[in-house]
């Protein structure tokens, strides 16, 4: 069953540099702060905690309180009053019993949690994860069957090793719904990662993708793919090269219209991007790219960038993804850039990306963490908000004149993957194709669970296909400057 929802907004074709209004001072107070168990996360969670279509904020607050920031409407928000919770590196949304009520997965210094939501952006903690003494930094769920989700939990320093925190990272593991509470599974070697990702890989299979962050295991650690269905790390045999860097998030995307995502590795240094290949291997893509971002794009200060977290998203509805980063010195780190500004690198027709945060008004020199692109006022363009650490949150709006025609994308099913995670949307409009997965996991200690968002520049049309997790597949004639819901 398909339902179209009424015509939002007429565009004009996209021709006009990205631009956005700061209208950081419609969110609360808050900051992601403390000591230097806080120097990595501070992610952000962004959903529709009440079923209003606008999307509200979840914000860790690492020594703060974290906070639920409910969207009033006009880049409004309000604090929504809950019981705080301190420790939290970062948060993932998503519905996890199927009852239409969004819920987050909550990683802290501490025992993570579970808050289940009641449709009104107030939440109910459950007693069912394992009751473990972590630094969780990394998650990412998939759904097996149509009942519960699998979660993997991606953990850091083991803080009670006498010999950390350099060769001590902890132990990664899986979780598995039981009748008496999830059994966790352990997911070795772990080196210490900073985002998993749980999609379809370049072979086409579902694979869980981690990024590691080298500081911490010195040697002999990598960047890592665990096979879904066979349970097994992939290597050279499988086409899989091992990377090693400081690794810190990561943004998949089809950026080719082949149906095979690209690969976006934040990092310090180099923002590495991986091309999927039709052997189902990755390559580093060329430099002339754009993409690596290696440096600080403003000022004179030449040491290497620190990217946290990396989406990829259409800013101005062309039909071509385009490529936010959040930048930031992990602390004092006297190797790497300390005014370290933000990247809105938008693709251009060849495939290439070009810089333009400072003309975008983005370009941020806080010390950005998590991050995520949303339209928080339903006008079809994406906004920006970014977590800063020991700085305030930032909240742009996206005015930028004369963008192209758009559409929205949302799944329903019966079944406890009420969303569809799994499934991959594909647009075809004006002769290009363009695909998303639906995801749960990578960015930076957060996410997003919205309608998948496309431009379609100048068409008027587009031809929609999911193809659902089961492998059946839906085709669909859309309107563009829709939002649509595909249902079976």
């Amino acid at each position: 069953m398909i339902r179209l929802a009424v015509t939002l907004m007429l565009a004009s074709p996209a021709c006009a540099d990205p631009l956005f209004e700061d209208r950081s001072n419609g969110l609360p107070a808050h900051t992601y702060d403390g000591g230097w168990a806080h120097f990595v996360g501070g992610g952000v969670a962004v959903f529709d905690c009440n079923g209003d279509t606008l999307p509200d904020i979840y914000a860790a607050g690492g020594a703060n309180p974290a906070q639920m920031m409910q969207n009033m409407g006009d880049f409004r928000f309000e604090a929504v009053a809950a019981t705080p919770l301190t420790g939290v590196t970062g948060a993932y949304p998503l519905d996890l019993n199927g009852d239409g009520n969004m819920d987050l997965l909550v990683m802290r210094v501490g025992q993570n949690q579970l808050l289940m939501g009641r449709g009104d952006c107030t939440f109910d903690r459950s007693s069912t994860l394992p009751a473990i003494d972590d630094w969780t930094t990394a998650f990412s769920a998939w759904w097996e069957d149509d009942d519960t989700p699998v979660m993997a939990i991606g953990n850091y320093v083991d803080r009670a090793d006498p010999e950390g925190p350099f060769e001590a990272c902890d132990d990664n593991y899986i979780l598995r719904a039981s009748p008496d509470g999830y059994i966790e599974t352990p997911l070795t070697p772990g080196f210490c990662p900073l985002s998993m990702l749980a999609a379809h890989d370049a072979r086409g299979r579902q694979a869980l993708r981690i990024s590691n962050d080298r500081h911490y295991y010195v040697r002999g650690g990598y960047e890592q793919m665990w096979d879904i269905a066979e349970q097994r790390f992939l290597g050279a045999a499988d086409g899989w090269q091992n990377v090693s860097l400081w690794g810190m998030g990561i943004a998949s995307r089809d950026l080719t219209g082949d149906g095979r995502d690209e690969v976006m590795l934040t990092s310090m240094g180099d923002q590495l991007m991986q091309i999927a290949g039709e052997d189902g291997t990755y390559a580093a893509a060329p430099f002339t790219i754009g993409t690596y971002a290696q440096r600080p794009h403003t000022g004179d200060d030449g040491r290497p960038s620190t990217g946290w977290h990396a989406e990829f998203a259409d800013i101005d509805n062309d039909g071509r993804a385009d490529l936010f980063i959040a930048k930031g010195n992990v602390d004092q780190m006297p190797g790497l850039a300390m005014k370290d500004p933000n990247n809105l690198l938008i693709q251009q027709e060849d495939g290439t990306f070009v810089e333009t945060a400072v003309m975008a008004g983005v370009a941020t020199l806080d010390r950005s963490r998590g991050a995520a692109l949303a339209d928080f006022d339903s006008d079809g363009r994406l906004d920006l908000v970014v977590v800063n650490r020991r700085a305030r949150m930032e909240l742009y709006r996206n005015v930028t004149p004369d963008v192209g025609n758009w559409l929205t994308v949302a799944l329903e099913q019966p079944g406890g993957n009420r969303l569809g995670v799994g499934g991959v949307i594909t647009v075809v409009a004006d002769g290009r194709s363009q695909s998303q997965q639906l995801t749960v996991g990578g960015g930076h200690a957060g996410g997003k669970a919205l309608p998948l968002h496309f431009g379609v520049g100048t068409a008027n049309t587009a031809q929609i296909r999911v193809t659902w997790p089961d492998g059946t597949v839906t085709d669909q004639l859309a309107d563009a400057n829709t939002a649509l819901i595909v249902a079976r």
